[in-house]
């Protein structure tokens, strides 16, 4: 079932989901079913599941000569998607990149989902390598996530890459793509922003998930100017807890979002990262609270894999 059509079924209430990172390359399947398993009493109808590109270092040689390495590779998000809807019945929902993908690589990707009976897909651009300063798209790839939108409408409406193939089919995907309520890091403004998100949609998307946010108003006032500027699908918001001190740097500054002085107060006074733990629980549960309150949707949590703090939110919230 569509995103949309989960949110429309809904009447109203607002629904529980999550994203999971597919495991490091020597872990098997149980590894995503245990991240999994605790989470599934708050009844979510779909689990995002991310999708990392390889990377690359290199290492110097005896003869001074550098030697390219992939790194941090990962087992693929469309057999864990598949998995995952055999295993619980709902709705997995892949993320799909312009970084590391030919526009036929793209396509492929895509029949691979629609044989799989998955209808559901978040279409991103995707981070540059850290052996990049600036995101560089594959050559023949997409450069851009409003691109990567109209590649799969295309492929909804059944056109191919290839104008000679025989008896191809239209997909139906439900396209979701990627907002920022702080802006892009990228963005020299968030006017601007909220530009290229309207893009986005025009080609052909049907719902926005937000990166994280510590402050609601900040995420409101986003919903706002969305509106105003005739964006009216659904906005998902993303949340993710704080869990250690180190994150008072790390999160500002890899996902250039503030933290409320508050909450960076009381981080600061934690005796130990167990009780920044319980901090970033209790404010995410406030954060929810007060969305669920203004009739938000769905709530989405960014898990990173480890289950023990959104169960404890979920308990308070849903």
């Amino acid at each position: 079932m569509k995103v949309t059509e989960h949110i429309e079924n809904a009447n109203g209430k607002t629904l529980f989901s999550f994203e999971i990172l597919p495991p490091l390359k020597g872990q098997n399947i149980q590894s995503i079913f245990d991240s999994i398993d605790p989470l599934m009493e708050f009844n979510p109808p779909f689990i995002d599941v991310t999708y990392h590109r390889e990377e690359y270092t290199y290492k110097e040689l005896a003869n001074g000569l550098l030697e390219k390495k992939v790194v941090k590779k990962r087992p693929g998000t469309v057999g864990i998607c598949s998995a995952i809807q055999n295993k619980y019945g709902v709705d997995a929902i892949p993320h799909i990149l312009c970084g590391g993908f030919t526009k036929e690589d793209t396509e492929n990707f895509l029949i691979d989902l629609d044989f799989l009976g998955i209808d559901n897909v978040v279409a991103l651009r995707g981070d540059a390598v850290k052996s990049e300063i600036y995101f560089k798209p594959e050559k023949e790839g997409n450069q851009y996530a409003s691109e990567l939108v109209s590649q799969i409408v295309n492929l909804n409406k059944g056109i191919y890459l290839d104008d000679d193939l025989q008896n191809t089919s239209a997909t139906d995907f439900c396209i979701g793509v990627a907002g920022y309520p702080e802006k892009h890091m990228e963005a020299p403004s968030l006017d601007s922003d909220i530009y290229f998100l309207k893009q986005k949609i025009k080609n052909g998307a049907s719902y926005i998930i937000t990166q994280m946010f510590f402050d609601n108003k900040k995420f409101f006032d986003f919903v706002n100017k969305c509106r105003k500027e005739g964006i009216n699908v659904p906005i998902i918001p993303g949340l993710k807890p704080l869990s250690t001190k180190k994150q008072l740097n790390q999160v500002p500054h890899r996902f250039k979002v503030d933290i409320p002085d508050e909450l960076i107060m009381e981080v600061v006074k934690a005796k130990d990262n167990d009780a920044v733990k319980q901090i970033g629980i209790e404010w995410c549960i406030a954060q929810s609270k007060e969305l669920v309150k203004a009739g938000i949707p769905v709530l989405h949590y960014y898990s990173m894999g480890k289950s023990d703090n959104i169960k404890a939110i979920g308990k308070e919230v849903f």
